[in-house]
This record gives C-alpha cells, structure tokens and sequence, in this order.
C-alpha cells in the first residue's frame, strides 16, 4: 500500500506539463479518473491486485519552475478494495493496515526533479500504520489538455515498490514487497 500511495504522489507530482504558469489541480476522484492500485505476489504464483476506492489529493505545478511543484494525498485505508470480501477484512486488521487505529495514509511531497521531458523523480514523506518514510519514485506525464467541459486536465503516473516491514507489519509479512501505482488525472481550479 505504501508504494502506492507513492506512486500516488509521484505521478501527480510529475508535473512537466505545458501550461506556461503555476497552476492548482484537484485530483478527479469524483469522475474516477485517478486510481491508488496495489499488486503484491501470491505465493510467488500469481499477483494479487487491489485498490483503495476512497482518496483525494491536489498538485500544483510550473512548467517552467518544475522543480517547485508540490502534491498531498490522503487515501482513507479502510477503502481497501482486493475484490474479496473476507481477504479485504484481514487486510484492515492489525496483521497489515490497522484501520481503526490509522484511517488514513498520506504522502506530501518534498521535491520533483526533473529527469527528461514529461519525466521526473518525486520525492516525499509516506506515512502508513502511523510510519513516516521519505520515499523516491518515478512518474511520467501521460498528457495534459482542454477537456470537453472547458476545463483543463493534466495526468500523471507513477510506480513505487515498499517492503511491508518498514510499516511495522512485522513477521512473514516484514519480507513482502507490495507494488503501488498511483494514475493521477487533475483539473486546473
């Protein structure tokens, strides 16, 4: 979950677009055209692939100060989504997200560099079951443009690998990697 919540942040974060002046965008929840998604392996045989259905977020960013851009995620834990009601309940217990203790996740970011055109490093503070790490990722921008309702979108995307031990979720679990992704659409306010 953590490295989604990255790569949440980093894609968002990844604001190499082409609009000429700082600008503030609120991540498209509501339309559902962004997306926390997580894959982890199941018993090295397969992937096992979730998503947390409830988030919001807002970037801001300057093509031409790219380095000053900024974004904040807030992913409400208990949205946890795996497609299997009694898998989605332990998920929300004490031996992962413990929910009722840490309703939410949050990333903020402290950084972007920029790596080449419409790519990026992000960096930022992860914090997850109360653990806050300064986590890097990539992103790279998918595209930016008028919408059809006079709006403006910009979206990004972004990938982050966290090892679930470094959140205090400790035994046999500590050794498991989780793949977080982070699509991020935004409309300019």
């Amino acid at each position: 979950m953590k490295k989604l919540l990255l790569a949440l942040s980093v894609s968002a974060a990844a604001m190499t677009a082409t609009v000429a002046n700082a600008a503030d965008y609120v991540i498209d929840t509501q339309g559902a055209h962004a997306s926390v998604n997580f894959k982890v392996k199941h018993l090295g045989y397969s992937w096992l692939v979730g998503r947390f259905n409830d988030f919001e977020g807002s970037f801001e960013w300057d093509k031409a100060k790219p380095a000053d851009s900024e974004i904040e995620v807030t992913i409400k834990t208990a949205s946890v989504d795996s497609n299997h009601a009694e898998r989605d309940k332990h998920l929300r217990s004490k031996d992962f997200l413990l929910t009722d203790k840490y309703p939410t996740a949050t990333f903020k970011s402290t950084s972007y560099k920029p790596t080449g055109e419409g790519k990026g490093e992000l960096t930022g503070e992860f914090t997850l079951r109360g653990v806050t790490k300064t986590i890097t990722f990539p992103v790279s921008q998918i595209g930016e443009g008028k919408d059809p309702w006079g709006g403006y979108r910009a979206g990004f995307a972004g990938e982050y690998t966290l090892m679930l031990g470094d959140y205090g979720m400790d035994g046999y679990l500590g050794n498991i990697p989780v793949v977080m992704e982070l699509n991020v659409e935004g409309v300019r306010k």
